[in-house]
């Protein structure tokens, strides 16, 4: 089951046409939240060594049981950045059931499957994979 902010954002993919995706892609790469503070240089973030671009990433649970990610993807690699700007907007405040039961594969709905090498659709997999493990090292799993 996806989370209904991450399911409106697959919904407005999949009734969006072919070209129109990749402009909505370059717009979430333009809309990933910068790092916050105690980030900005990488002290506390993971690499997902399965990016072909360094990726790096941080998930917190808060008290009230929220999830909050956090995304470094350099500006020259916009795919990868709208991909965590979808996820950063999708799963932000998300439970950690809701975070642990998102399909691997739900970009496929979105038609990104299409848009995307699938090298690039790899590394995206592997960047909700360390999310969802994430959260289980933390708790979060039950």
């Amino acid at each position: 089951m996806i989370p209904a902010p991450l399911q409106e954002i697959v919904d407005d993919f999949g009734a969006s046409p072919r070209e129109m995706r990749l402009q909505m892609l370059l717009d979430y790469s333009r809309g990933l939240p910068e790092l916050p503070e105690r980030y900005r240089d990488r002290a506390g973030l993971e690499q997902v060594q399965e990016c072909q671009t360094p990726f790096f990433l941080a998930v917190e649970i808060d008290d009230g049981q929220r999830v909050h990610l956090f995304f470094d993807a350099p500006p020259e690699a916009p795919t990868t950045r709208g991909y965590a700007g979808i996820l950063a907007e999708g799963l932000e405040g998300a439970t950690p059931t809701e975070i642990l039961e998102t399909p691997p594969d739900f970009y496929v709905t979105m038609g990104l499957a299409e848009l995307i090498s699938p090298l690039r659709l790899r590394g995206m997999g592997a960047i909700l994979a360390r999310i969802k493990r994430r959260v289980v090292e933390l708790g979060g799993a039950g």
